[in-house]
């Protein structure tokens, strides 16, 4: 097992990559626990749960919602929850959003900690104290900063994960490289075929490595005033198709760092030979590059990123694989950008 500290503002969180969910017990500091899980990682993993009252909810993006923080408040205060209550989240990104909204917002806060059952909240979602909802259909437009106080990657959970979800894990992993990290980037080029085998090693690799970065980024820039909007490359054109199209959020990724890495070269900050190579690990990994989508639904959707200060957007380019630059793009370029693919 390996352990990441983070270092939030109001408390510290610990990562702890090859524990196990049988072993959850021993990070709860209380007796007086709720566990918040989906219906899918119920039916498989239940049986390893601690005995403690759970709340179940759906699954899918849709879900993710106020009404669904609502239902959960509800349940705790049918349960009688107090202050003093630890609660725990068992499952992927959505889960571990919600879970970390409604503990940081009911009776203005309670303790809590994850269990991330997917490679993309392992490497990403679960990792860094963004807790959110979606508003009308844009992503996390309601949510709070609040650390979890540990997270338990069980990489042995990542054996019942359908491909297309272990793939939307391979895009923050590249991301994550092709931000900060050209070794990391070159080591998937070496063994995406692993990678796609589920081979244990190499995912280790993929969740630490991912983990390392995010947290040193989290741990200079929790609130993302700066810095940490670097972890938002291939996410302002990936929010706005994942939203107009309904695909998967690691595709959707994977097409806006395609559209990120290709204005980089517009830039003449990346080359067209690394452009390629981008391009073609994508497509080793099983993501997409290309895509026909409605290109103004996509560009009306993008106008209502968070990210947006007046007719610029902060947005995030990459000078050379490994190293990434934040500017202020304006919307009339962005929108020539769409336009052109």
């Amino acid at each position: 097992m390996k352990q990441i500290e983070i270092h939030g503002a109001t408390k510290s969180s610990t990562i702890l990559i090859g524990e196990c969910l049988k072993n959850l017990s021993n990070y709860i500091p209380s007796q007086d626990v709720v566990l918040i899980t989906d219906k899918t990682v119920s039916e498989y993993y239940q049986k390893d749960f601690p005995k403690f009252r759970t709340i179940t909810i759906g699954t899918g993006e849709h879900i993710k919602t106020l009404d669904t923080a609502g239902l959960i408040y509800q349940e705790l205060l049918t349960m009688d929850a107090q202050r003093s209550t630890f609660i725990v989240g068992i499952g992927g990104g959505i889960v571990c959003d919600l879970t970390g909204f409604v503990a940081s917002t009911f009776l203005r806060g309670v303790r809590f900690g994850f269990v991330s059952s997917t490679l993309l909240s392992q490497v990403d979602a679960s990792v860094g104290g963004k807790n959110g909802v979606n508003f009308k259909g844009f992503k996390n437009m309601v949510g709070v900063f609040n650390q979890p106080e540990f997270v338990i990657c069980d990489l042995d959970l990542l054996k019942t994960l359908p491909e297309k979800e272990l793939l939307c894990g391979f895009a923050e992993v590249v991301k994550h490289a092709l931000i900060e990290d050209r070794d990391l980037f070159t080591f998937i080029e070496n063994n995406a075929a692993k990678a796609l085998a589920l081979d244990h090693v190499v995912l280790e690799r993929f969740v630490h490595d991912s983990v390392v970065i995010k947290s040193s980024v989290v741990n200079r820039d929790e609130k993302e005033k700066g810095e940490r909007r670097k972890l938002n490359f291939g996410h302002t054109f990936g929010h706005a198709i994942e939203k107009t199209t309904g695909i998967p959020h690691g595709e959707a990724v994977s097409l806006g760092m395609v559209l990120a890495a290709s204005l980089s070269v517009r830039k003449q900050l990346l080359s067209e030979e690394e452009f390629h190579r981008i391009t073609r690990l994508l497509k080793n990994l099983k993501l997409p590059t290309v895509l026909e989508y409605d290109k103004r639904e996509v560009m009306d959707a993008l106008k209502k990123d968070k990210k947006r200060e007046g007719d610029l957007i902060h947005f995030v380019l990459i000078n050379g694989i490994g190293k990434s630059v934040i500017a202020e793009i304006s919307i009339q370029e962005l929108t020539r950008m769409i336009e052109s693919h």
